[in-house]
């Protein structure tokens, strides 16, 4: 999956968004596209590595750039002893084996009341089921969600194992992007 296991080196700043969904300070950097051009895809990307020496795992979100940003949340933040503003050293690479993404709640049931869906769905790869919950968590409405993953369901019912018409970078839609610094 890798397209190499060499681990990179690079220092960012630590920004704050200037919007947030909640009141929880949290920061995120956005990966040099050099570095980010050493994973193994543009979408959403799993990696494992040391922010100021401290261990940490996290999954990459796509810029829509063509690179990845990076949300270290308040418990990132506390354990490494890291505040806004701090410039970091990283070093990561991606994980050996992309871990199985977490179903969201409303997946799951659609999933569970359709039998034929649900076979597909377990029969296709992490990579593929990390894209299809991508797509649907990317819905900015509610709606649109809904629609999502009952079209999710159908194709996946009739056989489609891969999620179509969605670009996990974000590059080409311009759905995808870092959050803005404050």
């Amino acid at each position: 999956m890798n397209k190499n296991n060499k681990t990179s080196l690079f220092q960012a700043t630590l920004l704050t968004p200037a919007l947030s969904e909640t009141d929880e300070q949290w920061a995120f950097v956005v990966l040099p596209k050099e570095v980010s051009e050493t994973l193994p895809r543009r979408g959403k990307t799993s990696i494992e590595g040391t922010i100021n020496g401290h261990e940490f795992t996290a999954t990459l979100d796509p810029d829509g750039q063509l690179s990845h940003w990076l949300k270290l949340d308040q418990h990132m933040l506390k354990v490494a002893g890291l505040v806004i503003g701090d410039l970091v050293t990283f070093d990561i690479k991606p994980m050996e084996q992309e871990p199985e993404p977490e179903v969201p709640t409303d997946l799951a049931q659609a999933l569970a009341a359709d039998p034929v869906a649900k076979t597909v769905w377990n029969d296709t790869t992490t990579i593929a089921r990390l894209d299809w919950i991508h797509w649907i968590i990317s819905a900015k409405q509610t709606k649109t969600r809904v629609k999502r993953i009952n079209d999710a369901c159908s194709m996946l019912a009739s056989g489609k194992r891969r999620v179509c018409c969605f670009d996990p970078s974000g590059f080409y839609s311009k759905a995808l992007n870092a959050p803005k610094p404050y």
